[in-house]
């Protein structure tokens, strides 16, 4: 993984050194999520240089990071990922577990972590970062209320979005929605995952819900379980058929969605 950055200068030197690479080539103005029923609703998948936020709540830290990252992951492909957070977020969240990151599919490689003092300073390392087109993806880590996210802060993260192409995901832990210029709002949670043979623990697994959308329907809502292997997600018929399973489950699901972030607590902290 690599080196954490602890300040706006050091990201703006950082940020500097990737506007010399070339920037990514996209595709396609849709980001596909591998889903039929999300990519279908979303007429083909997330639109790509937007913002979209996540929520989750306090309890739901480790599914709404963890569906934060891959979807980060997805949209930047091979590009470097940039997330940012404050040092507070850190040491409440803990620090990103590079094997576990690898076990989700993402590359540990070609993660950068920027580090800001307080939310300010994260919201303008924010808008550094979306006007780099070489950069394959934004997460933007808030925690609480974050009143200095209002509409007039989401409008510029839009606009530099819009500009670069790059996309960004602001991920809510513990907030309430708020007006925002947000393309899509989502809720997410931890659901049970299928186990697979033996009863292993299966793919991670995300209820998510769309709480709004700036043009299309929206209060929808869907199951994904997420392949590693296969980089896409899925809604778990086409898993449990290619390994053999019906609908009946020998014994209780395993819990799934759950990232594992913290890596600098102690052990009785990880066990508490």
């Amino acid at each position: 993984m690599s080196e954490s950055i602890k300040s706006l200068a050091a990201l703006k030197r950082h940020i500097a050194a990737l506007d010399r690479t070339p920037a990514p080539t996209v595709g396609c103005a849709r980001l596909a999520t591998g889903h039929a029923g999300l990519d279908a609703a979303l007429d083909g998948g997330l639109l790509r240089g937007r913002v979209h936020e996540l929520f989750g709540a306090a309890e739901e830290e480790g599914a709404a990071a963890g569906l934060a990252l891959i979807l980060a992951r997805l949209a930047a492909d091979d590009a470097p990922l940039l997330w940012l957070r404050t040092t507070a977020s850190a040491r409440a969240g803990g620090s990103p577990y590079g094997p576990g990151l690898a076990a989700l599919g993402l590359n540990p490689a070609r993660l950068l972590i920027g580090l800001m003092a307080d939310d300010a300073m994260l919201l303008r390392a924010a808008v550094e970062g979306l006007r780099c087109p070489a950069l394959g993806a934004l997460l933007i880590e808030l925690r609480g209320r974050a009143p200095l996210l209002d509409l007039t802060a989401s409008r510029r993260l839009t606009l530099a979005a819009e500009q670069s192409g790059v996309t960004a995901f602001l991920l809510r832990v513990g907030g309430g929605p708020v007006p925002s210029a947000a393309e899509t709002r989502w809720q997410v949670a931890a659901v049970p995952s299928d186990p697979l043979p033996g009863n292993a623990p299966g793919h991670s697994a995300f209820a998510l819900s769309l709480l709004r959308r700036r043009a299309g329907p929206d209060g929808l809502a869907w199951r994904l379980i997420w392949d590693g292997e296969k980089g896409a997600f899925g809604d778990g018929r086409h898993e449990r058929h290619e390994h053999g399973q019906d609908g009946q489950q020998d014994g209780a699901p395993l819990s799934g969605a759950l990232v594992p972030l913290p890596a600098d607590r102690s052990a009785a902290d990880r066990a508490a």
